[in-house]
């Protein structure tokens, strides 16, 4: 058997998911308990293990509103267990990538953020995944901090899903409609980070990767544009379409408050590598298609 080079931090993920169907035998997912920020013995001994020469970090404690009271597990999950290892993978010189997301902004700016944009979130998940991405840099230089957004795909649980299962169930469905942000495909999120992982490989470690970089689906759209879409794509393969009223942000509290306009611009990784996400409703269209017509 091939050893495998990619060490993924989240076995049953999303975004780990999607990085072990397309790296194959080259990517090994791991999480609890063999591997538990909460344990940081477990940190070093998967990487003694496994011997990677890439260590992704795509886990993290995104229950966003329970946060605001498991402040602690928020804490461990986004701040100091990512902190740990990027302390591991930097005493055995090994690039670290790390996801981060769009919640470390408060939605005022009125245009797609940079990643040289002052940050300011206005939540526990955004303020942990904030520190984490501060302690991640400070622990290991040699890495890179990917902030994404709204993420979905054909597995685990999403937004995409949600609606797909609600529509099925009901012929009217109220979404918000007051929220702006990037929906992003785990896959295509997948893609990018196996893109940078092959240009790391290729020209060997350059100081100017370093730093922040923003990785979300190209486009823009709000939750009831998302919903939307994905309920259409479905009707397209026979799913009922039902109607989907767009209400406020205020219609529909939640413990943790939402930025209003999360968008972010992804200039800075297709400079630096080439990289280019796609457009959020093909990619939603493709999902929809692998959940309703999955032999197709």
């Amino acid at each position: 058997m091939t050893k495998p080079s990619i060490l993924v931090i989240g076995r049953t993920g999303q975004l780990a998911t999607s990085l072990r169907d397309q790296g194959g035998e080259h990517v090994v997912t791991v999480g609890r308990p063999e591997v538990d920020f909460a344990a940081p013995e477990t940190l070093a001994a998967a990487i003694e293990t496994y011997q990677p020469d890439i260590i992704v970090n795509a886990a993290a404690w995104t229950a966003v509103d329970l946060a605001e009271t498991e402040q602690e597990g928020a804490r461990q999950g986004n701040h100091a267990g990512p902190a740990r290892l990027a302390e591991e993978a930097a005493r055995r010189g090994i690039p670290f990538i790390h996801v981060s997301t769009d919640y470390v902004f408060d939605g005022r700016k009125g245009a797609p953020y940079l990643e040289s944009d002052p940050i300011n979130p206005v939540t526990v998940y955004g303020r942990t995944k904030a520190d984490g991405e501060t302690a991640v840099l400070k622990a290991q230089p040699q890495s890179i901090i990917l902030r994404t957004a709204w993420v979905y795909s054909a597995h685990g649980k999403n937004f995409v899903k949600t609606m797909l299962n609600a529509g099925a169930k009901n012929p009217h469905l109220r979404v918000v409609g007051d929220q702006r942000g990037n929906p992003t495909s785990s896959d295509d999120l997948a893609a990018v980070i196996l893109g940078i992982i092959g240009t790391i490989r290729q020209t060997g470690w350059q100081d100017s990767y370093a730093g922040i970089y923003h990785a979300a689906g190209a486009g823009e759209a709000t939750w009831h544009e998302l919903a939307c879409h994905a309920l259409e794509e479905a009707a397209r393969h026979g799913q009922p379409m039902p109607k989907v009223e767009a209400i406020t942000t205020a219609d529909w509290p939640t413990p943790a408050a939402r930025p209003a306009d999360s968008r972010l611009d992804n200039g800075r990784l297709e400079r630096v590598f080439g990289q280019k996400m796609p457009d959020w409703r093909d990619s939603v269209a493709r999902t929809v298609r692998t959940l309703l017509k999955p032999e197709a």
